[in-house]
């Protein structure tokens, strides 16, 4: 991928109105938000079926729909729990879903979401990549060290490298670094993305026991 990457994605995990964060979101609510990200040359969208089964995704493609290709970048998933373990082509069937649902035909950054079944998906993720054109920058989400070691060998058996690495960092939560995953993404030009740096809005100040989050959320227990 030869786009220049913002130095912050925005996530669209939300966008699901799966309860994780209430299920109030519409479309309506979220095109401000959108287009004030675009405006302030924020392009870089975060998203994966899982969120809502598909609907972060329907939601975002509707606001790309009219806007040229390279005017944004795209971050999605292939989630191990949402695969069809008996699909001879399940990365193809994901990707033909997630391209449907964003109504696009390429991806620019694509991930295994977590390391259920590991090594299988990211192995089956290298096969289906390998020898492609255009191939997105590949990377692992939720992976431990050993994992994300093991991931970038079968890649480069294949071909290909591990781009990226996508993990839980915050003030809290330092895992990553502690565990040695910072280095090894600085030491083999890896990108390291980390996600919820704002612990999902509990480190914004926006939330306190005077102001707690929403009802009926799933993260109510972080105030």
């Amino acid at each position: 991928m030869t786009k220049t990457l913002p130095k912050i994605a925005l996530g669209a995990w939300a966008w699901g109105n799966d309860g994780t964060f209430g299920d109030n979101w519409t479309a309506d609510s979220l095109r401000p938000i959108f287009d004030a990200a675009m405006k302030a040359g924020l392009n870089l969208w975060d998203t994966a079926y899982v969120y809502g089964m598909g609907t972060s995704e329907k939601t975002l493609g509707s606001f790309l729909k009219d806007l040229p290709r390279d005017s944004y970048i795209v971050s999605d998933k292939f989630t191990p729990q949402c695969a069809d373990y008996s699909s001879a082509t399940p990365v193809e069937d994901m990707l033909k879903t997630e391209y449907e649902m964003l109504g696009i035909d390429s991806m620019d950054i694509y991930w295994v979401h977590n390391p259920v079944d590991a090594p299988k998906w990211i192995t089956e993720v290298a096969k289906y990549f390998e020898g492609k054109n255009n191939v997105p920058v590949i990377g692992v989400s939720n992976h431990n060290l050993a994992e994300i070691k093991e991931a970038d060998r079968i890649l480069r058996e294949h071909g290909l490298k591990l781009g990226a690495v996508q993990n839980h960092y915050s003030l809290l939560n330092r895992s990553s670094e502690d565990s040695g995953i910072v280095d090894y993404c600085k030491e083999n030009d890896i990108q390291f993305w980390a996600y919820m740096v704002l612990e999902q809005g509990a480190l914004s100040g926006k939330y306190d026991t005077k102001n707690p989050m929403p009802e009926g959320s799933g993260r109510e227990p972080f105030t």
